[in-house]
């Protein structure tokens, strides 16, 4: 994809892309692609579906959540950079970390920063649920988000604890989540359910962005350890 293709497929969801933008998602597309050949990053291989299916699904983020300038920004559960390496790129404020649970995967999303020469982007090797009871982690953050298949529940627990008082979490979800059934967790986690954004794209796919404003303390006893979490949802 050139660059006109790339800045026309962004201009339809009124997202702006500069040739330089363009120019360092590229080299991330191209290490992404390499090192998928020995490592299992991403599923979607061919270039011009990275663009759209990782590329523009991440930056559509901006679309439904206004991040301040400057803030202090945790993409919980990363994986390959999604979507908080887009963000770093398309916005320098930001500081940005990228949590994740394999190491193998934060070499990859290190080494990428260094190739793309981002230098807002901080990389951690951590399980959420012990990096949410970190003081110099726990309640830092203007903005945290996760893309990922775990139910909004869940990732509630896992990712409030990182968020400010004041602060916003922001879940990126397919069509099928019910918000409504994460009310309980989200309130007893200090947060408020503030909007649930639905939209369509026809390269993606229907999507929902679930935006939690952090109105006070997580409890101490929160995030609970892993296996909790997992067997039974608050």
């Amino acid at each position: 994809m050139n660059f006109e293709q790339a800045q026309a497929l962004f201009a339809v969801q009124q997202l702006t892309l500069s040739q330089m933008q363009y120019d360092q998602l590229e080299r991330y597309l191209a290490f992404l692609l390499e090192t998928n050949r020995h490592m299992n990053l991403t599923a979607i291989t061919e270039p011009a579906q990275v663009w759209t299916k990782h590329f523009l699904d991440s930056a559509l983020l901006f679309r439904q959540v206004e991040i301040k300038k400057g803030a202090a920004c945790l993409d919980v559960g990363t994986g390959a950079g999604f979507p908080g390496m887009v963000m770093a790129i398309l916005r320098p404020d930001l500081a940005v970390m990228l949590l994740d649970t394999l190491q193998k995967r934060v070499h990859f999303l290190e080494e990428a920063s260094k190739r793309i020469g981002l230098k807002n982007v901080r990389c951690v090797h951590a399980r959420a649920e012990d990096a949410g009871k970190d003081a110099q982690l726990r309640e830092q953050f203007d903005f945290v988000t996760a893309r990922a298949v775990a139910s909004l529940p869940v990732l509630a627990e896992y990712c409030l604890p990182f968020v400010k008082v004041g602060g916003v979490f922001a879940a990126m979800k397919g069509p099928n989540e019910d918000g409504a059934a994460a009310e309980h967790a989200i309130e007893e986690l200090g947060g408020a359910m503030i909007g649930e954004r639905r939209y369509q794209v026809t390269e993606i796919g229907q999507r929902s962005v679930y935006v939690i404003e952090k109105r006070s303390h997580t409890a101490q006893k929160y995030p609970r350890r892993g296996d909790k979490i997992k067997k039974k949802a608050l």
